[in-house]
């Protein structure tokens, strides 16, 4: 069944990794940078990845090395290990989805993607969606959950049946992707937008004009873009988009 993207996530713009500024001691996905999202009243997006135990922490790459003061892959420590290791520019460790939950709380709008755990877009998903399962099935907020990954948003679809769903999309050009060419280019036409059941997409704002965005906006899906740095990209993309994912700068509210 698929889920209509709640109300709450067409109005407030979302701030992408939450309102980091490590300039001001807010990282990336940091808690300070939720609580200051909140505090301005922006939705909030966040990433998460799996641990070596089996919990979700909120952190965007796949190695510690750029945001965190220790290296190697986010999967081989454990989610204890991983809170006490200080994020750059900041003054904290690395949350867990739990954890961020209850900051949250349902103040704002919170769009969680879960990252891709296959290697290649492949099937080869589930630890990370049937924990982050157990902590989105408990919420009480507007919530939904987005991938890169197609076949996460369709396990996420009989994993959290109520809670809407979208795929995180681009046009998967050769030099931004290792992916092989036949599965950039079967993503890239969007194919299983119906099979996961979902109510929206995050597209690349570059490439909003794609038919295939046009198409699935003429069918009733929410059009969210991604990663809007200026008011001039903010302007271009509103021409499609129905909402934006920002960085780098404050856009106004109820836009």
């Amino acid at each position: 069944m698929r889920i209509p993207l709640p109300d709450a996530f067409l109005t407030a713009p979302l701030a992408h990794r939450a309102l980091h500024d490590v300039t001001d001691g807010r990282p990336e996905n940091s808690r300070a940078a939720i609580r200051a999202a909140i505090s301005a009243g922006y939705g909030i997006e966040i990433d998460v990845q799996l641990t070596a135990d089996a919990q979700a922490m909120v952190f965007h790459d796949y190695t510690l090395d750029r945001l965190a003061e220790q290296s190697g892959p986010v999967r081989a420590l454990t989610a204890d290990r991983l809170s006490q290791i200080p994020l750059r520019g900041g003054d904290e460790g690395i949350p867990t989805l739990p954890e961020v939950l209850d900051i949250v709380a349902g103040q704002v709008p919170l769009l969680v993607e879960i990252k891709d755990q296959d290697g290649d877009m492949g099937a080869n998903v589930g630890d990370l969606e049937k924990v982050v399962a157990v902590a989105l099935n408990a919420y009480a907020g507007p919530v939904a959950v987005m991938s890169f990954n197609p076949n996460s948003t369709r396990l996420m679809a009989e994993l959290c049946p109520k809670i809407a769903r979208g795929l995180v999309t681009d046009p998967y050009q050769a030099n931004d992707w290792s992916l092989p060419a036949d599965t950039r280019d079967r993503l890239r036409d969007i194919p299983d937008y119906d099979p996961a059941h979902c109510s929206f997409i995050s597209h690349n704002h570059r490439d909003l004009a794609r038919p295939r965005v046009a198409e699935l906006k003429s069918r009733g899906a929410a059009i969210l873009c991604w990663t809007i740095k200026s008011p001039e990209e903010e302007a271009q993309a509103r021409r499609i988009a129905h909402n934006i994912t920002f960085e780098q700068y404050l856009p106004p509210l109820g836009a």
